[in-house]
């Protein structure tokens, strides 16, 4: 059955437009988890625009022992002040899952996946280090990304599809159904090269179920904005047990 991993971002996006601890990452987080989501996400930015490397330690201290967590990050970006790089971050908190993304300050959010011809090489030595803390690994890619046996060649464990130009077609039609051959054929292919797959990116409970109906094997979705927006009017336990009966439905 398809994981849901709950991404908290958004939490600390509103705590931090005001300071101080208010609406708190980890009350978030505890609640998803009662609710039954299977683990916690987080993308910890350079700039910590949201989740800050002190929410990263307390976040694993509580998912410890009752689900899985997923730190999400750029391999190649820097330490900085506040932000001590993605590799120091995994050898503290020893997540179960890291997801790589090509990211960097200026995107509002993750828009695009890595391309295996150009990035797997420069991907390697981050994917063994991330291995060698026993981390599981996954990629971001896009539905259309070839040469996925070249993840799976570098170690990666799995990929992770983003669906944000799958959520935008559904929108525009309700069926979005090129887009779901797209994805189908593109989890097929990472299936075939020994890789699972991840999706996510703008899922949510209307889009959700076409996806996972229509796209074999999809192992864990990561959802955070929907997620909370839908929250604000329906609470966060009605919200993540929504989702857990789409996830049901569509198996």
């Amino acid at each position: 059955m398809t994981m849901l991993s709950v991404n908290v971002n958004k939490v600390a996006v509103l705590r931090n437009s005001r300071g101080g601890r208010e609406p708190s990452v980890l009350a978030a987080a505890d609640a998803a988890l009662r609710a039954g989501a299977a683990g916690i996400t987080v993308h910890p930015r350079p700039d910590a625009r949201h989740i800050r490397a002190d929410d990263v330690h307390g976040l694993a201290e509580l998912v410890r022992g009752r689900g899985e967590f997923n730190i999400e990050g750029n391999p190649f970006a820097p330490p900085r002040d506040g932000y001590p790089g993605l590799l120091a971050l995994v050898e503290a908190t020893r997540p179960q899952q890291v997801t790589l993304v090509p990211d960097g300050d200026g995107q509002l959010t993750s828009d695009h996946g890595f391309d295996p011809a150009r990035d797997a090489a420069a991907l390697r030595p981050h994917v063994a280090a991330l291995k060698a803390c026993g981390a599981r690994v996954s990629l971001f890619v896009d539905a259309d990304a070839t040469g996925l046996e070249r993840l799976a060649d570098l170690g990666a464990d799995r990929i992770e599809l983003y669906t944000g130009p799958y959520a935008e077609a559904f929108a525009a039609d309700g069926v979005a159904s090129a887009d779901l051959a797209r994805y189908a054929a593109a989890a097929r292919a990472a299936q075939a090269a020994g890789l699972a797959v991840n999706a996510g990116h703008d899922l949510s409970q209307a889009n959700l179920g076409a996806f996972l109906r229509a796209v074999p094997g999809v192992a864990e979705v990561s959802i955070g904005h929907a997620l909370f927006s839908e929250a604000l009017y329906a609470g966060l336990d009605a919200t993540v047990r929504g989702y857990l009966a789409v996830i049901a439905a569509a198996r």
